[in-house]
């Protein structure tokens, strides 16, 4: 009777796991009709924070692989041990580990911006431009603009990538060939 009902709880274990593999599927097979905007609600859901990408593929592979992780584990703790053995020879960029919840740094502004509260001068055809960085967007002339980009548009009338017109990007030299 008793290796009756270990082979019972056994199967028992075996139709679950075989439930949980089929939801894994059906979750992978949903990605690809998915829009930009439903896959990142998704990646917000099972990263816990939003992505900065709105790249198509990307958020599909991006999302597979962490429905994939959390159904099957993930890394063992050896695999993970024998990266951080690996790690320490690698430089910094790839070693920081970052834990979502307890990070309190903002992802939406990139990095090159500077700090909340800034005000970046540009000079135009003879005018001077203020742009105060807000937490999550920019103030041009009492308007509020999410990108500097719209901001340049404003002030050139053409299409411009807003770090490079404000000086916010170092333009990159050409090779001596």
């Amino acid at each position: 009777m008793a290796g009756k009902r270990k082979t019972e709880k056994q199967d028992e274990a075996a139709a679950r796991a075989r439930e949980e593999v089929g939801n894994v599927a059906e979750q992978l097979s949903s990605l690809a009709t998915m829009t930009v905007a439903e896959l990142k609600s998704q990646y917000k859901e099972v990263f816990g924070e939003p992505s900065r990408s709105s790249n198509k593929d990307y958020l599909r592979k991006k999302i597979a692989w962490r429905i994939q992780e959390l159904a099957e584990g993930g890394l063992s703790d050896r695999a993970k041990q024998r990266i951080e053995e690996l790690a320490a020879d690698a430089p910094a960029r790839f070693r920081q580990t970052v834990d979502p919840s307890q990070s309190t740094a903002d992802h939406s502004l990139d990095p090159r911006l500077p700090t909340s509260g800034s005000v970046i001068t540009k000079e135009h055809r003879g005018v001077t431009h203020e742009v105060k960085v807000l937490d999550d967007a920019f103030e041009y002339q009492g308007k509020t603009y999410r990108s500097l980009s719209k901001i340049a548009r404003e002030i050139t009338g053409t299409s411009w990538n807003g770090f490079l017109f404000f000086g916010l990007t170092q333009k990159r030299r050409r090779s001596a060939q």
